[in-house]
């Protein structure tokens, strides 16, 4: 019509039998909790998680984003985690990134941190290279299980009432 060659790609028939070079696996599956939306609970996936509204609870997911203007509440297990909101918790992620408009009030267990200009930062910071948990059972494909931070013999407290913790605040990282 109008005088434009027809497109030939749209007369083949689509053929049930998957063609070589084809991938079958889905993409990967991405949650989102948008602007105006509260979630409490637990909150498990297996692929990436993308929070702009509010969520309290428990998060475990291969990567999560806490986007500008979100507020959470909550401990995080993942694999990479990026934090442009407001955050208070525990985190156990691989590499964490803290993103220039990040405000948290966090303990975080990382292998790697990166902290930009301008984050608000009060708590402790502790790498370690097993995130493994021998106490859960649980654990999401791709996610490491979440560590207690618990030693032998050794009970948790609070990180001010900690005289020898590392305490870090503004955009200093370790």
């Amino acid at each position: 019509m109008f005088g434009k060659p027809k497109d030939k790609r749209y007369d083949k028939p689509h053929s049930p039998v998957a063609q070589p070079g084809a991938t079958t696996e889905p993409p990967e599956t991405i949650s989102c909790i948008g602007p105006g939306v509260t979630v409490v609970g637990k909150f498990v996936s297996e692929g990436a998680v993308k929070i702009f509204g509010r969520f309290e609870g428990e998060l475990q997911a291969s990567n999560v984003l806490i986007g500008e203007g979100a507020q959470v509440e909550a401990n995080v297990v993942a694999q990479e985690l990026a934090i442009g909101g407001r955050f208070k918790g525990t985190i156990r992620a691989m590499h964490v990134r803290l993103l220039g408009t990040a405000v948290v009030e966090s303990e975080i267990f990382h292998r790697s941190l990166a902290i930009e200009e301008n984050v608000r930062f009060e708590g402790t910071s502790r790498r370690e290279d097993d995130l493994t948990d021998k106490a859960s059972g649980a654990q999401v494909k791709g996610v490491p299980r979440p560590a207690t931070g618990l030693d032998e013999g050794r009970g948790q407290t609070d990180v001010k009432d900690k005289p020898d913790s590392k305490k870090l605040e503004s955009s200093s990282a370790d």
